[in-house]
């Protein structure tokens, strides 16, 4: 239902105040609609709409009132509804508000009693947090109600804006380029002020809302596909069978694979990475791929096939990936082609001169930012994502 008088004020009061602090979170907030439901027992959102019990909003202070408005705008803003998929829905918003409440406690935020935070995991993507979570098994003793909603409350205005998507998926786009064009009207807002920039953490959440950014599987096969030897025709030969394989310009394509073995990197995540890797060898038999482990010593190779069993684990020192890229001019005669695969955490000693053959880095959840590695493609494990 549509925010009553007194709400009203109070919303209004609020957006002023953070219009005095933050000149990026308010042109965000600008771009969201604000209701009254007595349905939701604090506040929450669907992604467009924040919603707000003014009987819960009352018995905040006005420096909570603010803190509980920007984070339901970070929320929408950051598309923490959609981005969830087919995660658990109680897991996703405990990492949401993980990331989200951080932020605003940087900010010099004052959250409301029951506020979550994880100064430890605080600094990542939600996409990462959940991993942690997922993976650790961690669980609350007292969650907060849920504020990511899946449909509007009940007793919310009847009907959506005029035009605006019934379907999912129609509506998941219109949510990102609503929120899109958000980001960059804010940014600008930003830019032309010292009062309130974009907030630091934010741009690791907003890597994750590149539209065209690859699932890491796609981005493997997509790597391993389309190499140094790339294809060039369909093989006539197996169009009778139905097999539309592509003729490949070289005999061989050379797959050194290292695995960080350093500590910090989960068996599950290793096996699950190395499992897609197998799939990728069944459906391109021209792909030779040699496996090492790796901390600040190499270990193998070892020779990876689509039905091979995985060698023991060695490792568990430090991590430094100087020994695994001082091997590759050593590998293979020059004239055959080499691409090379890291799995890793990120944070280790880099050589001084990139090689000379494709790099691609295979981020594990937590690891260091993408930009940061100084050579070669990045990609972001991410084994929930849908």
């Amino acid at each position: 239902m549509q925010l009553d008088p007194n709400t009203a004020q109070i919303v209004s009061a609020s957006l002023l105040r953070m219009h005095a602090r933050s000149a990026f979170f308010t042109s965000l907030a600008l771009f969201a609609r604000f209701e009254v439901s007595f349905e939701i027992p604090t506040a929450a959102t669907d992604g467009r709409t924040i919603f707000v019990n003014p009987r819960f909003f009352d018995t905040l202070t006005t420096a909570e009132q603010d803190a509980v408005l920007v984070h339901e705008v970070l929320h929408a803003a950051l598309l923490h509804v959609p981005r969830r998929g087919g995660r658990d829905p109680r897991l996703w918003n405990i990492a949401a508000d993980y990331v989200v409440n951080g932020m605003l406690a940087h900010e010099g935020y004052s959250l409301p009693a029951g506020g979550l935070r994880n100064q430890q995991l605080e600094h990542l993507s939600v996409e990462e947090v959940y991993e942690q979570l997922l993976r650790d098994q961690q669980q609350e003793d007292e969650q907060p109600q849920p504020d990511l909603l899946d449909a509007r409350p009940a007793d919310a205005q009847s009907g959506d804006e005029p035009g605006e998507p019934a379907d999912a998926e129609a509506r998941k786009r219109a949510l990102e380029k609503h929120w899109g064009q958000a980001h960059e009207q804010a940014k600008i807002v930003a830019e032309g002020t010292t009062i309130g920039k974009a907030p630091a953490g934010l741009a690791r959440e907003l890597g994750s809302l590149v539209p065209s950014k690859l699932d890491w599987r796609s981005y493997l096969w997509r790597y391993l596909v389309q190499t140094p030897t790339d294809f060039q025709h369909f093989d006539r030969r197996f169009v009778g069978r139905g097999m539309y394989l592509e003729t490949i310009s070289g005999e061989h394509l050379n797959v050194l694979l290292a695995v960080d073995t350093s500590g910090s990197i989960d068996r599950a995540a290793v096996e699950l990475f190395l499992g897609e890797v197998r799939g990728i060898l069944r459906a391109y038999p021209h792909l030779r791929c040699d496996l090492y482990y790796a901390d600040a010593a190499l270990y193998g190779p070892h020779r990876l096939t689509p039905s091979s069993p995985l060698p023991p684990v060695q490792g568990g020192g430090g991590t430094d990936f100087r020994p695994f890229f001082e091997r590759i001019p050593k590998y293979r005669p020059p004239w055959e082609p080499s691409v090379a695969i890291y799995l890793t955490d990120g944070y280790g000693e880099f050589p001084e001169r990139p090689p000379r053959c494709p790099v691609l880095w295979v981020v594990t959840p937590g690891g260091m930012a993408l930009d940061r590695f100084p050579f070669g493609q990045t990609v972001r494990l991410l084994p929930s994502a849908k």
